[in-house]
């Protein structure tokens, strides 16, 4: 078992939880303070800290300290490294739903074909 730590399964598991997700999605806008972010969620304090603490120790934000208050800050280099995995699957997938389309032309043409085949033997006989 590997026990090196793996950003991007930290990265992964951070983006798990809707709650986190729509607190970058507000910090993608810009900076913002933990009071900022934890206005639109019915919970405490902590449990918003909570998540800020995931969020940074999946490298997914940045707190930095101004004054009296502590603005966070989105780093979404960690995102970067999630686009680039899943581009992976997203090639197989692309190259799933080629195969399929090169299928199903084929069929269409085959359909035409018969159909077309059908048509001239019914004049040729004269038959509905």
């Amino acid at each position: 078992m590997n026990t090196m730590p793996d950003r991007l399964s930290d990265t992964l598991q951070a983006l798990a939880d809707p709650t986190r997700r729509a607190i970058l999605a507000r910090l993608a806008m810009g900076r913002a303070t933990v009071a900022e972010l934890a206005a639109p969620f019915a919970m405490s304090g902590p449990a918003i800290s909570k998540h800020l603490k995931v969020l940074e120790r999946a490298g997914l934000i940045e707190r930095g300290r101004e004054a009296q208050w502590r603005p966070c800050r989105l780093k979404a280099a960690p995102l970067r490294e999630v686009a680039d995995w899943l581009d992976t699957y997203r090639r197989f997938w692309e190259a799933s739903f080629d195969r399929l389309d090169t299928y199903l032309e084929d069929l269409q043409t085959a359909t035409r074909e018969a159909k077309n085949v059908r048509t001239k033997n019914k004049r040729r006989t004269g038959g509905e």
